[in-house]
């Protein structure tokens, strides 16, 4: 049985293309919270919740530590750095377009 393991990369991209984990993302770039403050900023149920929690930490995205009985959460961005790092190539394709199509827009006025 051959077991097929994605490259760290790939749990980045899978746990981002979510909103609610973008957006758990986003209220952790300010301060720690608890599970309970996260879950408290959503809709969904807080086991919801919790799954897309350990998805973001599985990802290497977040890490988690005990405080009496509450489970405090921190961000980790520097698995985003390799998301960066994958934009770049694309920055100077968009870039390279968008110089293309001000000299055909100025040679066609």
């Amino acid at each position: 049985m051959t077991t097929l393991t994605r490259p760290p990369t790939d749990a980045v991209f899978h746990a981002i293309a979510d909103p609610t984990r973008r957006e758990i993302l986003t209220l952790l770039r300010s301060s720690q919270r608890t599970v309970g403050d996260i879950a408290g900023n959503f809709r969904t149920s807080r086991p919801a919740i919790s799954k897309h929690l350990r998805v973001l930490r599985t990802a290497g995205l977040i890490t988690t530590r005990q405080a009496g009985t509450s489970t405090i959460c921190n961000l980790n961005a520097e698995p985003l750095r390799a998301v960066n790092v994958w934009l770049r190539d694309y920055e100077t394709l968009w870039g390279e377009s968008l110089r293309n199509l001000k000299s055909y827009v100025e040679e066609n006025q």
